[in-house]
């Protein structure tokens, strides 16, 4: 499946007393992370939800391995599960500067119609932008 990847310089601020991000930043980086994977696909999130499709999630899973330190520059690698439904799910990939893998995570995040706000297909642009 579509596979992107990003680097980012951690920030003094998202590290806890003992020097180690602190682990709330881990959905943070992981949007930043998919918000770029939809931007290189040329899907503009800002506008799915002009167009009324929001796309909440619904389930975050994040497994820890190695710590991660204030200026260490991480890479996340971002995949798409299988082809989205309702929900589209997304794998990543947390290295270090050494390749070493730091953590792994999945998000799970439904289509929304945002006026009804229940669940609909993905839009018609975001399956071609897939299959292009």
């Amino acid at each position: 499946m579509k596979q992107d990847e990003i680097e980012i310089r951690v920030r003094y601020a998202e590290t806890d007393q003992m020097g180690v991000v602190h682990h709330g930043n881990y959905a943070l980086y992981l949007e930043m992370a998919r918000i770029e994977w939809l931007r290189k696909l040329n899907i503009s999130y800002r506008k799915m939800e002009e167009n009324g499709i929001g796309l909440p999630v619904v389930s975050m899973s994040v497994n820890f391995k190695k710590p991660v330190h204030y200026d260490d520059l991480i890479t996340v690698k971002t995949q798409l599960k299988k082809a989205p439904s309702a929900l589209v799910e997304f794998e990543y990939e947390i290295h270090n500067e050494l390749q070493e893998i730091v953590s792994t995570a999945s998000v799970v995040l439904a289509f929304i119609d945002m006026k009804t706000k229940r669940p609909t297909r993905p839009p018609k642009y975001f399956l071609e932008a897939l299959n292009g």
